[in-house]
């Protein structure tokens, strides 16, 4: 039993007493006791991997900013690493791939992970943190689109184009699907161990949904995306596809319950399109290097936007590294004090 089930009624389309509120990215980076802990370790995969030590940072932000719930505190790359293609986390860089998916020879050698076998230490990590909070908040879980894991596992690293992935769509698209359809297949597994785990909710992040065109965007991703909600009916699910703001009214189509904006969307223009849905997000990130009261008055102009219900206030993506905490407790007390207000 949750003592703090704000986000999940809100997922659900209930109207809650305020608009419950959590961060992208919340777990770790900004924190002072993420970064106290961080340094002791070999970096950022021994603290993933280490499920009593993800657990911990899973939760501090719920202690040291009261947030409406905890994100289990792992990567998205830990997929295709599942399913056989490992991944470095290099320092001030990214993520990097030293072997990466070229021909028909390396997609069949790649698995659909077992999740238990091969993600085990994310299912224990959500375990221990589900015994630590104790129903004080719901525990979202989450995996990355298959799209944009492909992208990873073609390009190998970041970039801005990702033209070696977006070139396979045009050159081998067949060979682009056959990937896609491991990747879906471990996706829908590893969530359903998530819920199973103990996940009250789970999130599809498509971080780079917006670099496609729209056809290749419904062709490459979103039917993807639409497969792995369906087969998760016991939850509810969230779909973030920062940039692709074209594909809002697909998404209303899908059976998830709520619909994550970047910081580029109107609220105002996107409800009318999504009908029940429940929206998620959207400040701008950088407005919280304003001062208080500038922050104070973004976040109460977001709320404005959004209206009063089937909301969850979020920023319009991660939290980044440098931002004052102090100014993130501003966001999150601004949310809870002013937006029972909204309700009248």
């Amino acid at each position: 039993m949750l003592k703090n089930d704000l986000l999940l009624r809100a997922a659900c389309g209930e109207e809650t007493e305020r608009t419950p509120v959590w961060l992208m990215r919340q777990a770790g980076r900004i924190l002072p006791e993420y970064r106290a802990l961080r340094a002791r370790l070999s970096g950022f995969k021994e603290l993933v991997e280490t499920p009593e030590l993800a657990a911990e940072v899973t939760i501090q932000p719920v202690d040291a900013l009261d947030v409406d719930a905890a994100i289990i505190f792992s990567d998205i790359l830990v997929v295709p690493e599942a399913m056989g293609l490992t991944y470095e986390m290099v320092e001030a860089r990214g993520p990097l791939f030293p072997e990466t998916i070229k021909n028909a020879h390396d997609v069949e050698r790649m698995r659909i992970a077992d999740p238990e076998e091969h993600l085990g230490y994310v299912l224990e990590a959500i375990r221990v943190t589900k015994r630590a909070l104790n129903g004080r908040v719901p525990l979202i879980g989450f995996a990355g689109a298959p799209w944009t894991i492909l992208a990873y596992m073609v390009e190998g690293h970041g970039s801005k184009t990702f033209s070696k992935a977006r070139r396979m769509l045009y050159q081998e698209p067949e060979l682009a699907h056959a990937l896609l359809r491991k990747i879906t297949a471990t996706t829908i597994a590893y969530l359903k161990a998530q819920v199973e785990a103990g996940a009250n909710i789970v999130q599809v992040f498509d971080s780079w949904a917006g670099i496609l065109p729209p056809a290749h965007y419904q062709e490459f991703s979103s039917r993807y995306i639409a497969e792995i909600c369906a087969a998760i009916p016991s939850v509810p699910v969230t779909v973030f596809a920062k940039g692709a703001f074209w594909a809002v009214e697909e998404f209303a189509q899908f059976p998830c319950r709520t619909i994550g904006l970047d910081w580029n969307q109107d609220p105002r223009a996107v409800r009318p399109l999504v009908g029940d849905k429940t929206l998620q997000g959207n400040l701008d990130p950088c407005a919280l290097y304003g001062t208080p009261a500038q922050v104070r008055a973004a976040t109460t102009a977001m709320l404005d936007q959004f209206g009063p219900h089937r909301h969850i206030a979020n920023l319009g993506h991660g939290v980044y590294p440098d931002t004052n905490p102090d100014n993130v407790k501003v966001f999150i007390e601004t949310v809870k004090e002013y937006s029972p207000k909204l309700r009248g």
